[in-house]
């Protein structure tokens, strides 16, 4: 029998975010409220829905053309989809109630709520769906919703900017996302994703066609998970409030990216050539990001790199054709990074919103409890046992080091960095003397703000272990091959939390100057450029085009035409009688001359 519980989890926070828009913008805590509310509702349904193992919704038809597309609004309930369902319900609900304290002044309280409750009904739309039409319906209204919540202070010029380059950064991604959903659609004649499986050697019969249909699927995931070259709008996204910046980079939006190839798996690891790139760019990634994290000075930005570099190890290893590793460290990544970001919004609103690290210090004494949270984020992101970290990222590396040696090299390197930038972070602002007077004075966040850390805490601590985390999903195996990961990996980590301690300790500002890593190796400095370039050569082309061909050939030609052909007519109206005479003397000789040798 059908269940409705997944229609409730997912059109929960679509009726609260219509309720607000329309009816409670002015009532700036019954929004906060029944967004908190409606999310709670939708936790709850998908707890129901994860409890029970056979469960079933009713489909609605939505397209249907016979013979050529059939598009129903259905869902997928599978222990994937219900995993991830449980996963952003419950983050996304500790993050609302965070965002009571966060925001309990803002003057846009209300839609802040009503953006917050869109954007959890869009990503959830993406956990449940059954095909490519609907899944990237879902995919672009999360787009919408992240803008809107990216640029929530639009009287800002950084925010409203940083809200644009990510639409605009996305939708690059999301047209080779479209282009490969066709192309898809084209060869196995259906878009829902049990359709696709028996139809699957229409595809990769041909295996260039199915490499380029699989990289095509990958750009999708390039731009949402923020995937080097399209991973330039993530740091920038950290101009919207907290816990935003918690929602986008833990179990939601950049998920979003390394859950859809786990989705389409069945696709995606029929192809080894196209698997080989996606392991290479996530490996390039999550080094470059772990590169400049090291040099950032803002504590948002530092941990946004480091989301990036995370991420760069879950596309690492569904490159390396593990589904199981990328799915288990975003499982863990989700705690610990949503622990971290909250863990930096509670110090940034202790210190009246500042976020320069070199502007804290101190704060292990004044904000002890925020410290001792971070701290946990910390250890479990730099895989410290017994923190959920150590277990994901230890499966990522094993697995790299069964299948390739030189991503297992650069992995490690990344752990070592990963370290070393984190450690760097937690003395600069925790350690030593406070360096503003704001820093001596600062006092611990609300406690609706102090909860959630303290929750996300013991999840960043249980979460790897295989009692919690094997109850949903597939914790990968330990290798008999890889005997030798744990250990270096524990070595990687102890040599970067000892270099940045010994290098960052009773430091009142940066030691290790490295330009290109602070100016985030000029990729920016570079589209900018690319885009100047590219903007006026086709403004000189669009010029040539509107003046020689359009004024010159198109308006003036016709125009010319007009003139001269009414000039000819001008002639034969000269107002003199004799002149018509002759005219229609002429037309008659014509006329006879017609009649007799026609």
């Amino acid at each position: 029998m059908a269940s409705a519980l997944p229609w409730y989890a997912l059109f929960t926070p679509l009726l609260a975010s219509a309720i607000i828009v329309l009816f409670t913008q002015r009532a700036r805590a019954l929004s906060a409220l029944i967004s908190v509310l409606a999310v709670i509702v939708s936790f709850a349904c998908a707890c129901f829905v994860f409890a029970r193992a056979e469960i079933k919704a009713a489909q609605i038809p939505w397209i249907d053309f016979p013979g050529m597309l059939r598009v129903p609004i259905g869902f997928t309930l599978d222990q994937l989809s219900k995993t991830m369902l449980v996963l952003v319900t419950g983050v996304g609900g500790l993050i609302h109630i965070y965002s009571l304290g966060y925001m309990r002044d803002d003057a846009g309280k209300s839609r802040y709520f009503a953006a917050l409750s869109f954007f959890m009904f869009s990503m959830l739309g993406i956990v449940l769906a059954n095909n490519f039409v609907m899944l990237f319906v879902f995919w672009e209204l999360v787009g919408l919703s992240s803008y809107l919540l990216i640029g929530h202070w639009f009287e800002r010029d950084t925010a409203a900017d940083a809200a644009k380059k990510a639409f605009i950064t996305n939708r690059i991604g999301d047209f080779g996302f479209m282009l490969g959903i066709l192309m898809v659609w084209g060869a196995t004649g259906s878009v829902l994703f049990d359709d696709i499986v028996p139809q699957l050697w229409r595809v990769t019969s041909n295996p260039t066609f199915l490499t380029i249909t699989v990289l095509l699927i990958f750009c999708g995931a390039v731009g949402k998970s923020a995937q080097f070259p399209l991973h330039v709008w993530l740091p920038d996204a950290m101009e919207g409030p907290t816990p935003i910046s918690a929602l986008i980079h833990a179990a939601t939006m950049v998920a979003a990216g390394v859950y859809m190839l786990v989705r389409v798996g069945f696709l995606v690891q029929a192809s080894p050539d196209a698997l080989r790139v996606i392991a290479w760019i996530g490996t390039i990634t999550a080094v470059m990001a772990a590169l400049i994290a090291t040099q950032q000075d803002d504590i948002k930005r530092i941990l946004a790199y480091s989301t990036l570099s995370q991420l760069g190890y879950m596309i690492m290893a569904i490159g390396l054709a593990s589904s199981e590793a990328a799915m288990f460290h975003l499982f863990t990544h989700a705690f610990f990074k949503a622990l971290l970001f909250l863990g930096a919004g509670a110090v940034i609103v202790a210190l009246h919103h500042e976020q320069n690290i070199w502007r804290m210090g101190g704060q292990g004494r004044n904000l002890f409890l925020t410290f001792v949270a971070f701290g946990a984020g910390t250890l479990a992101l730099i895989g410290c046992p017994p923190f959920s970290g150590f277990f994901s990222k230890d499966a990522i590396l094993a697995l790299a080091y069964d299948r390739s040696g030189a991503i297992f090299i650069v992995a490690l390197f990344t752990a070592f960095l990963t370290a070393f930038y984190m450690t760097r972070l937690l003395v600069v602002v925790f350690f030593g003397k406070p360096r503003t007077p704001v820093a001596q004075t600062s006092s611990e966040a609300p406690t609706t703000m102090l909860v959630p850390l303290f929750v996300l805490a013991l999840l960043a601590l249980i979460g790897g272990f295989n009692f919690f985390a094997g109850r949903f999903l597939i914790v990968p195996h330990k290798r008999e091959t890889a005997v030798l990961v744990p250990a270096l990996a524990l070595a990687a980590m102890l040599a970067g939390l000892t270099a940045a301690t010994c290098l960052y300790r009773a430091r009142t500002a940066e030691r290790l100057w490295i330009e290109p890593l602070r100016r985030k190796l000029y990729i920016d400095e570079f589209y900018d450029w690319f885009i100047n370039v590219t903007q006026e050569v086709l403004a000189r082309v669009a010029a040539f085009i509107d003046r020689w061909i359009i004024d010159v050939g198109v308006v003036r030609g016709a125009s010319g035409t007009t003139w001269g052909f009414g000039a000819l007519l001008r002639l034969m109206q000269v107002g003199n009688l004799q002149a018509y005479a002759f005219i229609f003397g002429l037309g008659i000789i014509w006329v006879i001359y017609f009649a007799i040798f026609r």
